[in-house]
């Protein structure tokens, strides 16, 4: 296991980060008309790089470089953070998604630390095949998309209501005052909500096929019903019938954002949730 201040590095590189995106973005404190309330600049893209990197350095000592696999709910968190903060850095050279660091990143500083404190089980000797690593990163970068989602779900409920509260500018096509201004228009965050829904749908749902099909591969044993699929299927319809009714009845708004958070719990019970009452509270693994 990889030094805990090399840890404690990353976090704390992660939480800076985070809080220059909290002032400058939300919180009005940087300089107004200046290049950060423009969109993310050069020097942010490369700073991000610094502790993305680091992270990306203890993952692969921590999974791949290890004489041993473990992996629990603080690995899975981990990961899933460190695909968020890859796609987010990729989507900002195409979308204006300034105001959404300052979310992202202190989570990426909490979870990229949690591994130093919760090392995580030792796993069985099927998850050493490569079959298996290809499902784990499929799944993953399914987790990570819907953590994006949730995200996006989350920012779209509040700026709603403060729409639809005459807090701000109404819908007529006014600017949005304060920090709101620093987020992307509704429109384009609905856009952008329903193309990533679409890509980790697909993604969840080969993470579940390829479990149930190739199960005796993958984990040496034949598919169980147990909660971990309960809640996977679940997640699966619930995005299955907003994705139906997004594009067979137009769906969105409220509606849609509900069902984005209620898919996302599901899928967060399905192995993180329970696998932190099974480490944590539990003490069982």
């Amino acid at each position: 296991m990889p030094d805990i201040l090399l840890y404690a590095v990353t976090s704390l590189l992660y939480a800076a980060l985070g809080l220059h995106f909290w002032r400058t973005r939300w919180t009005g404190g940087g300089a107004a008309g200046g290049e950060e309330g423009s969109g993310i600049v050069s020097w942010e893209r490369l700073a991000i790089l610094a502790p993305f990197l680091l992270h990306s350095y203890l993952l692969y000592a921590s999974l791949f470089a290890a004489t041993e696999l473990r992996f629990g709910f603080s690995q899975a968190l981990s990961v899933t953070l460190w695909l968020t903060v890859l796609i987010y850095w990729v989507e900002s050279m195409v979308y204006d998604v300034k105001g959404m660091q300052a979310l992202v990143l202190p989570l990426a500083a909490l979870c990229a630390l949690l591994p130093a404190f919760f090392p995580g089980p030792e796993t069985p000797a099927y998850t050493q095949t490569v079959a298996f690593r290809i499902h784990l990163l499929v799944a993953m970068l399914a987790y990570s998309l819907f953590t994006i989602a949730a995200l996006h779900a989350t920012l779209m409920t509040v700026l709603e209501r403060h729409l639809h509260s005459g807090m701000h500018a109404a819908a007529s096509g006014e600017s949005l005052a304060g920090p709101w201004a620093s987020l992307p228009p509704l429109m384009t965050l609905e856009k952008l909500l329903f193309q990533i829904l679409s890509l980790g749908f697909v993604l969840l749902s080969l993470t579940l096929a390829s479990g149930f099909v190739f199960s005796e591969e993958l984990f040496g044993q034949a598919a169980r019903f147990n909660h971990k699929t309960v809640f996977g299927i679940a997640s699966w319809i619930i995005f299955a019938a907003l994705l139906i009714g997004r594009y067979g009845w137009g769906w969105r708004g409220r509606t849609a954002l509900r069902w984005t958070l209620a898919g996302f719990a599901a899928l967060l019970l399905a192995y993180v949730g329970s696998m932190f009452v099974l480490e944590v509270i539990l003490g069982r693994v």
